[in-house]
């Protein structure tokens, strides 16, 4: 059980990521094998064919772009920006040689 709680950041971050990739995935699937059905492409499209079509890994990666673009922008933001009477912020005019920061 310890070596579950060494990596629980690990896997409370990646398992939701693999949760929406595969919901994703099959979502996806399920749109092109619909528009297949509409243009009378009767070929079928599975989950595992799709993964392999570069429109899947198009979608995908400007979804993921806009994410951790906006996860850096919180980032960054929680760094530089301060908001007074935050417990996990230093005193908003305490000088640098006071809070212990170079």
């Amino acid at each position: 059980m310890l070596k579950v709680y060494e990596h629980s950041l690990g896997l409370a971050l990646s398992l939701p990521f693999l949760l929406s990739f595969g919901l994703h995935l099959l979502n996806s699937a399920r749109r092109a094998a619909e528009d297949a059905r509409l243009h009378e492409n009767h070929g079928g499209v599975s989950p595992w064919s799709h993964v392999s079509e570069a429109q899947f890994w198009f979608v995908s990666l400007q979804n993921w772009q806009s994410e951790f673009m906006s996860t850096a922008v919180l980032v960054l933001l929680s760094i530089y920006l301060r908001q007074k009477g935050s417990p996990e912020s230093k005193l908003v005019a305490a000088p640098h040689d006071k809070t212990g920061a170079s």
